[in-house]
């Protein structure tokens, strides 16, 4: 069955135009069927003539994750009337699907704030795919690496972005595949 076909849904990230996320989002959260978005916002303090004020921005700008199946998500940019480009896989040239468990790992950890830091110990090395097994991350997988001297667990969403957690024991850690 080839993947026009196929009406499983999947995690895909299309690139859209500036300030076009919070509309994408109200119009797929209108519809009526089986789809879902996820487009993280922060709250950002702006300075305006004198007032300051929160203003919900994108996490990440001109970016939003669509689940779907393909046909569905294919028709989306028609029907919403902006500009939605899928992020393809380089080797096959078809859009890009993530996978459920790094979409949802991805999504834990962007919905954590950054609390504390941890001391560590080097009994994992850098590179090795690990799973955190306690604690606030529990459950998430990714890589091991160093970023500004600490190791973290990144969890990359191929060809579309990675995202780091804060420091953890290596307690917490175990090794996979």
């Amino acid at each position: 069955m080839s993947e026009a076909e196929d009406n499983t849904l999947h995690w895909y990230a299309a690139r859209v135009k500036y300030r076009t996320e919070e509309k994408i989002k109200i119009f797929l959260q209108q519809r009526d069927h089986e789809i879902k978005c996820f487009i993280p916002f922060k709250k950002v303090l702006i300075e305006r003539l004198g007032k300051r004020i929160y203003k919900e921005k994108p996490v990440i700008p001109c970016l939003v994750f669509v689940y779907a199946d393909y046909h569905t998500a294919l028709s989306l940019p028609t029907e919403i009337g902006l500009s939605m480009t899928y992020i393809r896989n380089l080797d096959t040239k078809q859009i890009q699907r993530i996978p459920d468990k790094q979409m949802q790992d991805f999504m834990f950890v962007l919905d954590l704030s950054e609390k504390g830091s941890f001391m560590l110990t080097d009994n994992l090395k850098k590179g090795d795919r690990v799973r955190v097994i306690k604690g606030v991350f529990s459950g998430v997988e990714g890589e091991l690496v160093r970023i500004k001297g600490h190791k973290r667990v990144v969890i990359k969403l191929e060809g579309v972005c990675s995202l780091a957690t804060t420091y953890i024991p290596m307690e917490f850690l175990e090794r996979i595949g």
